[in-house]
This record gives structure tokens, sequence and C-alpha cells, in this order.
């Protein structure tokens, strides 16, 4: 049998390729995530570890702000920290962020994602005697008008040493031209993965990020050889003044480390998600094939069984095909993961994340994944129609009309029913307040999934009158052919059902985003336009900080009337991030802040108002203590108002200038809002705040729907990256289509030959396929198009108290999608038809 097997996989080579496409995709995604992410996360690793020294001593309990907070260590501890037992050297280190290289061309480098940082230039040694960033041409910097930068930076920005680079701060200072004097760069090989470093005297660095304090934002303390790092740490604990801590290089590296990588652990999540997709895809496809596979080798199965083979040899043979194609397909899978993973890499360095400098991490799990995936898919798809093999009595060998015994479609729509009715009320129970049992996204994703499965096993009948009335549709406008195609549809309505889910998965998650997408746009206009109280807002285009200098220059401009700035940190609540927003609470009522509960009045030191939306989500009310973790510590505020949502405070917890700086914060605006005075020409404004801002090139300034198209901007960036990763299960779906009509015409290839011989010409065969896998395309879409659109409606009204309260329908997407269908079904014919039309008739007649 094991014999048998392997002749008949060899011997049906055609079939053996087409079968492995499903899962090569489906394993290489799997593949290139994991790769990716292993590098990603290597990569990171190692960045940190050569970014710390042996010991850092930093204000104890550093917390939430990083480089926006203004804690710090006093210079003087420099001189006393040297004197500690075991210290080779001690070195003071200052790093901020917004510090931004301006390129030739006057456009600003990085800014998405990785930071743009300012530190002073030092040589010190990373810890465990890492080399970090060293000069690899020119010199350090000496003075205030001298920089050294990364080389990948100056590469991009297109300077060389000797250059005038213009730079931009977010603090006192905004703009600089310093000369470039060093490049620095690792000698030994790595990144900033994507990070931009503009290094400056150390003097220079405390006046421009310090106020001219001499002070620093950490100490590192290079050892000794024979002294550990613990015992290092130990002994300058014992000279540290009380606020301050003093912790190793390993644990520091690997706590930033793994702040970050959690932070961006949603990337593996999210790859990981799509991945699974495209396998529930493929999975479709192979139990597809399988069955087609089965079905055509029912006479060779039966004649099997008549020479003594028992039901269960049957079945192993065709479970051992299924071993060998799943492990075939994963060994090409692996493969084109890795060029997967090359291409992600790419991608990310395209919006900033710049591994290129990082070799691709292969780790042993990755390869036990994509064996495992690939294999226990394919054989758990080929399962069901393995076990039907065993229904082949052996008397069907001596019949010529032999027909593998189908499940009952009555008994798939009863549990298609229950499944679908079950997924139904679990949607409900998530969505509606009528049940509170915790977990309703749980109960409404469950939900969306059970129906979905109910849908895919009630397809055979559901799909039955759109088969029939496409086969009167053809009749009528393609005559005879046209009856043939609908026919052959018909004739199995498990099998074209099967191959038109997996298109149905694709297309119901498209047309689900499509709503969210079209939703969230829709809301965010409409938040804009009943909240958008100013005339200007002048904002980084990184939706960063920057310098609070900037309101002065513009208050100054002819034609404005009053600027109110806004800040806003990043903070800790609960565990999780949070971000604070601070503004005068005497300018709330002219940004049209609509208080539920308190007033303006009652924003005063040591207190915050909160949207509604927070309120509902944190359970409070006013009066009630808000406890959070800002840069300076722990601290407790009062919650003094609630105010219903605002697309000019959007962040939802606000406070008072006096009082986000109490916390730590540096001054650095976030946002400006501009009012003008009265009989002000608005588009000469605009020119004006243009000219001012003509040397910030991060900082742009918007009228209300400029304003809206940029919070539109990141909504798009998004639902565009879901519809690419969606391609690729689409992908898959139409490589189904291809496949399942390519078996079906080795299936028929006596019937083809035969409709050829009574006077079919090519062209009407290839018309008959192509019309055939338009029938599986539509229906498919239709499926998906229902489903997606009440999906979207049904995620978007779970989303209601988090402001995005309309619910936008895009018929000209979801129509698109319909239009798409129809090409996917004219496309995926092509090969299946050329090779139809171009079977020889009478090896064609006399094929068994």
């Amino acid at each position: 049998m094991i014999r048998a097997a392997f002749k008949s996989l060899l011997g049906r080579k055609l079939r053996l390729l087409l079968s492995t496409f499903a899962i090569v995709l489906g394993v290489a995604f799997v593949v290139g995530t994991l790769v990716f992410t292993d590098t990603l996360n290597r990569s990171f690793t190692s960045l940190f570890d050569a970014t710390v020294g042996d010991v850092v001593v930093q204000p104890e309990g550093s917390s939430p702000g990083g480089a926006s907070s203004t804690r710090s260590v006093p210079a003087d501890l420099v001189e006393r920290l040297a004197d500690v037992p075991g210290a080779a050297r001690v070195d003071g280190q200052i790093g901020t962020d917004g510090v931004y290289v301006i390129d030739s061309d006057g456009k600003p480098i990085g800014g998405f994602g990785p930071p743009s940082l300012g530190t002073n230039w030092s040589d010190a040694p990373a810890g465990n005697g890492l080399v970090g960033l060293t000069i690899l041409e020119g010199r350090e910097p000496r003075g205030p008008d001298e920089v050294v930068l990364d080389e990948k930076t100056a590469e991009k920005a297109g300077y060389d040493v000797g250059d005038t680079v213009p730079i931009t701060t977010a603090d006192r200072t905004a703009n600089l031209e310093p000369t470039l004097v060093g490049i620095a760069g690792f000698p030994e090989g790595g990144s900033l993965n994507g990070a931009t470093v503009a290094s400056f005297e150390t003097s220079v660095a405390q006046d421009l990020f310090h106020d001219g304090k001499d002070e620093f934002d950490s100490i590192w303390v290079t050892r000794d050889d024979d002294v550990s790092q613990d015992e290092l740490r130990a002994e300058v604990e014992k000279v540290l003044p009380d606020g301050y801590e003093a912790v190793t290089g390993d644990d520091e590296a690997k706590d930033q480390a793994d702040d970050l990588l959690e932070a961006i652990s949603f990337l593996t999540i999210f790859l990981l998600i799509f991945a699974g997709i495209s396998l529930v895809v493929g999975t479709y496809i192979i139990v597809n094939t399988f069955s087609i596979l089965v079905a055509q080798r029912s006479r060779e199965l039966a004649l099997l069984r008549a020479l003594g083979a028992s039901k269960r040899q049957v079945q192993r043979s065709v479970q051992l095909e299924a071993l060998v194609l799943g492990f075939l397909g994963a060994t090409i899978g692996v493969g084109l993961g890795v060029v997967l993973a090359i291409g992600l890499r790419a991608l990310f360095g395209f919006i900033g994340l710049d591994l290129s400098g990082q070799p691709l991490v292969y780790r042993p799990r990755t390869v036990v994944a994509a064996y495992a995936v690939g294999i226990l898919v394919t054989m758990a798809a080929a399962y069901f129609p393995a076990r039907r093999t065993s229904r082949i009595a052996p008397v069907q060998a001596m019949r010529d009309d032999i027909a593998l015994p189908e499940e009952s479609m009555r008994r798939r729509f009863v549990l298609g029913l229950a499944l679908a009715l079950a997924g139904g009320v679990a949607l409900f129970a998530g969505l509606s307040d009528v049940v509170d049992i915790g977990g309703d996204g749980y109960l409404v994703g469950g939900g969306m999934l059970a129906i979905l499965l109910g849908v895919t096993a009630m397809s055979p009948v559901l799909s039955a009158p759109l088969l029939r009335l496409a086969r009167t549709l053809y009749a009528r406008l393609f005559g005879s052919v046209g009856n043939l195609a609908g026919q052959n549809s018909l004739r199995n309505p498990r099998r074209t059902t099967a191959t038109a889910s997996a298109l149905m998965i694709g297309l119901t998650l498209a047309c689900a985003m499509a709503i969210i997408g079209a939703s969230a746009k829709a809301s965010v206009d409409k938040s804009v336009e009943e909240s958008f109280t100013g005339d200007f807002v002048i904002s980084s285009i990184f939706q960063g900080s920057f310098s609070s200098s900037i309101a002065g220059r513009v208050a100054d401009v002819d034609g404005v009337a009053e600027v109110v700035r806004q800040r806003s940190g990043f903070a800790d609540r609960d565990g999780g991030f949070s971000v604070i927003v601070a503004t005068d609470p005497a300018a709330l009522d002219r940004l049209g802040v609509d208080f539920l509960a308190g007033s303006a009045a009652d924003l005063t030191r040591g207190t915050v108002i909160i949207s509604r939306t927070a309120a509902a989500s944190d359970d409070l009310q006013v009066g009630d203590p808000y406890e959070i973790e800002v840069p300076r510590g722990k601290v407790t505020w009062k919650v003094a108002g609630i105010f219903d949502d605002n697309a000019l405070l959007s962040q939802g917890v606000v406070t008072d200038i006096a009082t986000y700086e109490d916390a730590g914060y540096k001054k650095q605006d976030s946002l400006l809002v501009v009012y003008t005075e009265d009989g002000t020409d608005l588009g000469a404004l605009q020119d004006r705040l243009d000219d001012v801002l003509a040397d910030q090139p991060t900082v742009t300034a918007k009228d209300q729907a400029a304003f809206a198209a940029d919070q539109r901007k990141n909504i798009d960036m998004f639902v565009l990256i879901i519809y690419a990763l969606l391609g690729l299960a689409l992908v898959i779906a139409v490589l189904g289509i291809v496949n399942t009509l390519a078996l079906s015409v080795i299936e028929r290839t006596r019937e083809v030959g035969l409709l050829r011989a009574i006077g079919v010409t090519r062209r009407q065969l290839r018309l008959m396929i192509t019309l055939e896998s338009i029938v599986i395309a539509v229906l498919g879409a239709v499926l998906g198009v229902v489903l997606g659109t009440g999906f979207g409606v049904a995620l978007m009204y779970a989303v209601r108290d988090e402001g995005l309260e309309v619910i936008d329908v895009p018929l000209d997407q979801l129509g698109l999608f319909l239009a798409l269908a129809v090409l996917i079904g004219v496309v995926a014919a092509v090969l299946p038809a050329r090779r139809a039309a171009r079977l020889d008739v009478l090896t064609a007649i006399a094929t068994d």
C-alpha cells in the first residue's frame, strides 16, 4: 500500500503541484512572521546591550516620560562615583527625543516609530566591554557649532564631514545649524534600527536639553575587569544619595528591551493572525483538493479493496499522501517564508524601522512550527476525504460509474444552522447590555467565527438558489454552453461551495474592514466638525512634541488673536500606557469643551478633568481619586470634572500646565490652537503661518478640513496594511479556484473529449470553464459581502461607546469587491480553460 501511494503521487505530478500551493503559502506566512519577529527581537536586544553601561545610575523609580522627563542626575555625582572601588571610569549621559536632522532637500529624517535622539558625545564603553557608537570618520564635537551624526542618518540626509546640518529640536532652542565634524557607527557591525542620533559636546547638550544646568539624564559606571556588574552596583549604591538608584547594565538593557518588545508585540500577533487566516483558507482548499483526488481515484481504490486491501489500509494510503504533500509544502514554504521575511524587513524599513544591518534570525522552533503546521494541517484536512474512501465497496470496481458517497447535505445544513444560531446568540450577548458576564470581546469574536463556520457548513444548501439562477441566466445568455457551465456548478454543490468558501473568508474580512475604516473616518469627521472651534491647528507631522518657542512666533503673526497651547506626555495607569494632556483652564471654553459635570473653574493644581468615554471606561465620578504614575513617580489627582468627547482633547485626560510640569514633563508643546481676528483672510493667514514655520519642517498649520484629513490618514494607513495582508488570503483563494478547476478538468477529461467530438469548439470550451469559475467567485463574493457587512456593522456597534458613533457602509467599495470577484473568476479560469482546450480529442475519449 505504501508503494501504491507513492506511485499514485508520482503518476500525477500536476495534481501534486497544484495540491501543494495552498499549504506552501500558509506555511510561508508563518515562517516569514516568526523569522521577522525573531530578527526584530534580537536586533533590539543587541541594540540595548550596546547602549547601556555596566552600571547605570538614574533617578529612583524611573517611570513613563522617558526622554520627555525633567528628572535628572546632578553632575557632581560623577566625581563621587569615580572613587567607588571597582569603577574603571564614570561618564554622564544625556539623551532627549524630538531632535530631527533635516536632509539636503529640507525634509526630516526618521520620525515614524524609532526615536530621533539628541545626545552628548561620549566614548564610554557599553556594558560587558561591548563597543558602542564610535567615530568612523572625522572627530568628536567641540564647541556649540559642531555635531556628530550616526552613519545611517548622515547617509540618508546626504551630508559629509564639513557640511552644515540643519537640526530642529523640541526644546527651548528650536533651530540649530552646526557643522558635521564626525560620523559614528558600530565598527563591529550593528544598527540603530532606524533611530537617528545627533551628538553634541557635553556642555552644549546640557545647554540645549537641560536649560544649561550641570546635570545628566543618567550616569554610566564602567567596571574593572575583575569586578562583576552586581558587585559594582552594590558599591555604587553605598554612595548614592536618596532619590537615585543603581541598576546593572544587563538588567537595564533587558528592561528596556522587554518594554519596547512588549509595546510592539502586537506586530507578531497581528502577522500571526493573518498567517492563521491564510491557513484556514488553505485548509478549505486542501479539503477540496483531496475530495477531488479521492473521487478521481475511487475506481483505483475500489480495485485495491477488491484485491484484499482493508478499509484502514486504503484510508492510511490517502493519509500517507497527505503526509508527503504536507512535508513537501512545508519544505517549500520554509524557503518562501525566508523571502517573505526579507520582504517584511524591507517594508518596515520603508516606514522607519530599519533592520537592514541585522542578519535574519533562524530559530529551531521556526522550522519545527513550519513542519508541524504544514503536515498537521494537511493531514487534518485530508482526514474526512480519507475516511470516505473506506465506504467504497469492492464490488464498485466492476462498475464504470464509480461515485464516492457524499456526506449528507441535510446533516451539514442542520449542524451549520445550529452553529450559526449559537454564534448569533453569542454575538447578541457580546453587543448588548442585557447580559453582563465579562469578556464581551471574546463573545463577539467567537460569535462571528461560529456564524462564519455555520454559513460555510450550510453553503451547499444556501447556494442552491444562486447556482440555479446562474444556470438559467447562463442558458439564456450563452445557450447550451452556458447551460452546461451551470449544470457543472450544480453537479457537486459541496465542492463548488467549498472552493467559494475560501474566497468568502477573505472578502468577509475585507468588507468588514471597509466598513470599520469608513465608519471610523466618518466618526472623526463628525467629531472634528462638532468640536473644532479654532481656525487653525499647529502640530507635528510625527504626532510628537515641538519647541514651546513656536507659540510665541505664531502669536506675533498678523491676524492671530489668540494661541492656546496643549502639551501631552505618556503616563502609566494600572499597568498600561495612558496620555496626559495639559492646557490653560481659561481656554477650555474656547476649545469647545462641554462639561457634563464640574466646570473649567474646578480645574486647579492637582486635579484632572476626564472625557465621558474615559470616565465610563474607568467608572469614575467627580471627586474620585485618579492614581497615575508620571515621570516624578506615583501621584494621586482628583477628578474635577467630566466633559463630552472632544476632537481637540481626544486623549480624554486633561490637567493644567502647572500640574503637568510638577509631574516632571518637559516644557514642550504638542498642539497649538490658533484663533484669528475678525475679518482676517484665512487663506492669506495660512500663507503667513507657513512662512513662520518654514524653518520647522516637522511642524505644520492646518485648517479644519486639513486637520480632519490628517486624522483620517492614520486610519487609511491601517486599513491599507490590512488589505495588503488580506491580499495573501485572496491569492490563496484564487489559487484554490484554479486548483479546483484544473483538477475538475482532469476528472472530466473523457467528458471534455466527448464535448469536443460532438462539435464544441475550443473557444466554447474555454467559455464554459470561465463561466464555472465566475459562478464560484461570485458565490464566494456574495456570501463574503453579506457576512462582512453584518460583521462590520456589528463591530462598529460594539465600539459605539469609544467615540466611534457613525456607522458608514461604503457601498462603492462593496460593489467594487463584487466586480473584483468576476475578474477573479475570469483570471482563475485562464490556465484550466487553456489546458482543457488543448486536450487531444481521441486521447481524452480513450481516458479511463
